[in-house]
């Protein structure tokens, strides 16, 4: 196991900054997810720590010593990679051995090692094959197997199962999970998945644009966004942004949609948010933190912290266990998840109860939360 520190890193190729001052600290047995959309910077982070790419400023820390100028095989780092990157004229056994037999590890060690990861990823029937007689999740498996063979501080996970169907890739991120559970070894994992991330990650960095927006807990990162960024990129669907204008007057507080009256203002007193005046504001809530009846509402929030709203459905998804409703509220489009056993009448005004402890309230300039 390995902690591993990332201080005000950058690189550019040529005149275009990929990463700008990146900064990261995992402690030991942590599983570091970097979440973003395609172009962030990820994949070229994951590139830096490996030593795969060179840093133009800053440092890179594998248990406390910089590594900046240490050759890759050099950071007892394991790579896993997205193409899976097999020898196609070796069998799989020839394949995950071939990194412990280049460092002349003993015979002995490498078959004690072998016998280890095969009965851990039940690969025992496979060894004899060639890639090309593999399926897709039996390379991926392979592919962690050459890596874990070597005992590494660090593995890195660059989008291993993007070229999986998806009840695949279900299978193999609980194995890669049970991994982590079992090895307690330090891992970094890129995805552009967000429910991989969420399911995976004991620390996410959340990316956007060579910069980290987020690196929280996934709780936090879901449940307390900082950024309208980070609450949009996570969720399915992602959260509701209801523009309008929050106002402090005396001791109470409330929010005012656009398009509505001003004496038809929402009391939000109970909203835990730090606020002076009036400000232009987005009013993000999660289409699961709406409810459509009241005994609901009380039920999660507890202490009754919710408000009413009233609207009207305008589109009905069907998803199977679950239906997602398009509601108008004052002009502005919101969603709604609910049970697909609840019959919910389409262009019919109704009253929707909003918990008011999972909202988060963002300014409109800055797009940071308040």
């Amino acid at each position: 196991m390995a902690t591993l520190k990332i201080k005000n890193l950058e690189k550019r190729f040529k005149q275009t900054e990929v990463l700008k001052g990146i900064n990261l600290e995992i402690e030991n047995g942590d599983f570091l997810v970097l979440l973003g959309p395609s172009g962030c910077g990820k994949s070229t982070l994951l590139n830096t720590i490996a030593g795969l790419e060179n840093v133009d400023d800053g440092e890179v820390i594998i248990d406390n010593k910089k590594v900046n100028d240490i050759e890759p095989s050099e950071r007892d780092i394991a790579f896993v990679f997205q193409s899976y990157a097999l020898y196609p004229a070796m069998s799989v056994e020839e394949n995950i051995v071939f990194g412990l037999k280049q460092r002349k590890i003993s015979k002995e060690k490498i078959n004690e090692s072998l016998n280890n990861i095969i009965e851990l990823l039940k690969i025992t029937d496979l060894l004899k094959r060639k890639p090309a007689q593999l399926s897709g999740g039996q390379r991926q498996r392979v592919a962690m197997g050459r890596a874990l063979v070597r005992d590494p501080k660090i593995f890195l996970f660059d989008e291993p199962l993007s070229n999986l169907d998806a009840k695949l890739r279900i299978e193999m991120r609980r194995e890669i999970k049970k991994l982590h559970k079992n090895l307690k070894t330090t891992m970094v994992y890129v995805t552009h998945d967000q429910t991989e991330a969420m399911s995976l990650g004991t620390k996410i960095a959340i990316m956007n644009n060579g910069k980290i927006e987020q690196f929280d807990s996934p709780n936090n990162i879901y449940n307390k966004p900082n950024s309208i960024f980070v609450a949009d990129f996570v969720g399915s669907p992602s959260m509701n942004f209801i523009s309008g204008i929050i106002a402090k007057n005396d001791n109470s507080i409330s929010f005012l949609p656009d398009n509505e009256k001003k004496n038809n203002g929402i009391n939000i007193t109970n909203l835990q948010t730090k606020l002076e005046g009036s400000r232009n504001v987005f009013f993000g809530i999660r289409p699961e933190h709406i409810f459509l009846k009241k005994e609901h509402a009380v039920r999660v929030t507890k202490d009754h912290n919710f408000i009413e709203i009233e609207v009207k459905p305008e589109l009905y998804e069907y998803i199977g266990h679950e239906q997602i409703i398009t509601f108008d509220y004052c002009g502005q489009e919101i969603l709604g998840k609910f049970s697909s056993s609840v019959k919910i009448d389409i262009d019919k005004k109704i009253i929707l109860f909003v918990d008011l402890n999972s909202v988060s309230i963002f300014d409109k300039d800055t797009k940071r939360r308040i």
